[in-house]
């Protein structure tokens, strides 16, 4: 994947993404954007955190790439908000897309002001020990969904999704495909058209 790859998801978007892979790789509605005004597709890079522990993210950003996005699965625990402002300034050194959490952030008027994408599950106060090495890497399970660190991840105000790494591509295309349409759709519907006709629901 390339940055081509990352641009073509966001303009498409993680609904529209969702549905062209049947209706799947969709985290929970809980996971939301600290600001809406931003979006963010990326290559994920995971790690597997002991809740109320941020050790593993500091040492993942040894591992980070430019354009990765960091999945944080700390076990949807939401009183301690593992990623702040200082990990932020950090990971934009690096050039990450951003950081999908599943548990809480803190530090949120931070890290709007940065401008970084920050999903999580909930804003804690509460801080974090730093005792645990976590696991890096390896596959994690959100909300049902299996994310493993090279897999399209793709974010916006509606929500975040995955996309496995092998159908990248193919799910790229449905969706450009599904974009089209419903894009003439649009135009019909200007002109006149009804929805239960377009959709053949009569």
């Amino acid at each position: 994947m390339n940055n081509n790859v990352f641009t073509a998801a966001a303009e498409l978007g993680a609904a529209t993404i969702h549905e062209a892979q049947g209706k799947a790789g969709a985290l929970s509605h809980e996971i939301k954007p600290l600001d809406p005004s931003l979006s963010l597709a990326g290559r994920a890079l995971t790690v597997l955190t002991r809740p109320g522990d941020n050790r593993a993210l500091h040492l993942a950003l040894l591992e980070a790439q430019s354009g990765d996005v960091l999945v944080i699965d700390a076990w949807g625990w939401k009183e301690a908000g593992v990623w702040g402002d200082v990990l932020t300034a950090a990971a934009q050194q690096i050039g990450l897309a951003g950081v999908v959490i599943n548990g809480a952030a803190r530090d949120a008027a931070t890290i709007k002001k940065l401008k970084f994408p920050v999903f999580a599950k909930a804003l804690s106060i509460k801080g974090t020990t730093k005792l645990d090495d976590g696991v890096i890497g390896e596959a994690v399970t959100i909300d049902g969904v299996n994310i493993r660190t090279g897999d399209l991840i793709v974010g916006d105000v509606d929500g975040v999704v995955a996309v496995p790494q092998d159908s990248v591509t193919k799910t790229l295309e449905a969706a450009q495909a599904r974009e089209d349409k419903e894009a003439d759709w649009v135009e019909q519907i200007g002109r006149g058209a009804r929805t239960v006709d377009l959709l053949g629901l009569r």
